[in-house]
């Protein structure tokens, strides 16, 4: 945690990817038991943002990236100074566990409370989303 103090080389960079299924946004439950996390994380030295989205995606919940979208991106000085890019992705493949924890599927009323803090600023996103969704559905036609 050295680095929050004294950021050598400037901020990190750092991708995560919102996936969607119906209402509902996959999330990793981290086995650190720090709650829970969108997939991604920070990116090496010289990899382009889509670079550490497609890896860290993968490391985390097996899933491929078959198309994303750049949303956003914010500064966080949470856990350690970095900028936060953030994806809206279509992906393929079946979902599995890593070390890092396990990929589950959670409302935004589930996640909001338990998201890390770096990342409590894409939950408005995430309802924003849910939001256009709903509106958008055959039943609100």
């Amino acid at each position: 945690m050295l680095y929050r103090t004294f950021p050598l080389f400037g901020p990190l960079r750092a991708s995560l990817a919102i996936i969607r299924r119906n209402h509902e946004f996959l999330v990793i439950e981290r086995n650190d038991g720090r709650g829970v996390s969108l997939p991604g994380g920070i990116a090496r030295w010289k990899e382009a943002d889509e670079g550490t989205l497609r890896r860290e995606v993968l490391e985390e919940t097996g899933l491929e990236i078959a198309g994303e979208k750049l949303i956003t991106r914010y500064p966080s000085r949470a856990d350690l100074p970095c900028t936060i890019s953030v994806f809206e992705v279509q992906t393929n493949g079946e979902l599995k566990s890593s070390w890092e924890g396990s990929p589950r599927w959670l409302s935004i009323a589930e996640i909001a409370p338990r998201i890390l803090k770096s990342q409590q600023p894409v939950v408005e996103l995430l309802r924003q989303m849910s939001a256009a969704k709903l509106e958008d559905s055959p039943a609100n036609r």
